[in-house]
């Protein structure tokens, strides 16, 4: 099982649109593929057509019991073999309810181990603040997807998703490796080419070296309740996350290649 986290620190970046258009395409070419939700605003989750104010099997169940087993909260996205653990609006009260309460930063670790056989990727949907689900996150994948709007704002964002990433990290006394992905870029504005060109200058070996172009299907895609890999896998916008995926998956292989020589 690979698993793979997405997140910011900042809102409307195409957190979500990542997550399904990373998974989407692993689970159509018949990869089991589970995506999480635990991000109380539940886009993910509404997305494909779940309630996150009203859905009782969600992720929030895992931390009110970590001995749950997670298969009981699976749902199915429409998409085969595309499934989905949802997301409940509580999450957003679990940091004032669990305070410092030990254990609590590896739930998902623990849940994912149990059906660890069932999938062959995970992408979870992270919350945009620093946080018990936050690290529960970090804690589970073994890659962090940061996307960027195109945009000097955005950048702000980045650099506390980075700062957040680094804390969390130095504290724990490992590192987690990151890619920044480019989203919503439009080559014929000056500014989305300026803020590219300085995300380049500033995080020269984190960033994908293409961008996820600005795609109106993707608005389309979402409205239906489908991944864009699903309904238009030719847009513009479908590609350019499959040519993502593609480095993504490469990526992971040279590293079980360094790991494995190494060992």
């Amino acid at each position: 099982m690979r698993v793979f986290a997405v997140a910011n620190q900042k809102g409307g970046v195409g957190k979500t649109t990542t997550t399904v258009n990373l998974a989407a395409p692993l689970a159509v070419a018949g990869r089991s593929t589970l995506i999480l939700d635990l991000d109380p605003h539940g886009s993910l989750s509404s997305y494909f057509g779940f309630d996150p104010d009203i859905e009782e099997d969600s992720t929030y169940r895992l931390f009110q019991n970590s001995n749950k087993d997670p298969i009981n909260l699976i749902r199915n996205t429409g998409v085969e073999r595309l499934d989905i653990i949802p997301a409940h609006s509580a999450l957003a009260t679990l940091d004032r309810q669990l305070g410092a309460k030990e254990g609590k930063g590896l739930v998902i670790v623990n849940a994912l181990e149990k059906i660890r056989k069932k999938y062959a990727y995970v992408f979870i949907d992270c919350p945009p603040v620093l946080g018990v689900l936050m690290v529960n996150a970090l804690a589970a994948c073994e890659r962090l997807m940061i996307p960027v709007q195109s945009e000097f704002l955005a950048l702000k964002g980045l650099e506390g998703m980075v700062r957040t990433l680094n804390m969390i990290t130095s504290a724990k006394g490992t590192s987690l490796p990151y890619t920044i992905i480019p989203t919503m870029y439009d080559q014929g504005i000056d500014v989305a080419r300026d803020s590219l060109q300085l995300l380049k200058d500033t995080y020269p070996y984190n960033i994908w070296d293409d961008v996820i172009p600005f795609d109106s299907q993707f608005k389309i895609a979402s409205e239906k309740g489908v991944p864009l890999a699903v309904f238009n896998p030719r847009s513009q916008g479908s590609i350019a996350y499959r040519k993502l995926l593609t480095t993504l998956l490469r990526i992971t292989y040279e590293l079980d290649q360094k790991t494995a020589a190494v060992a």
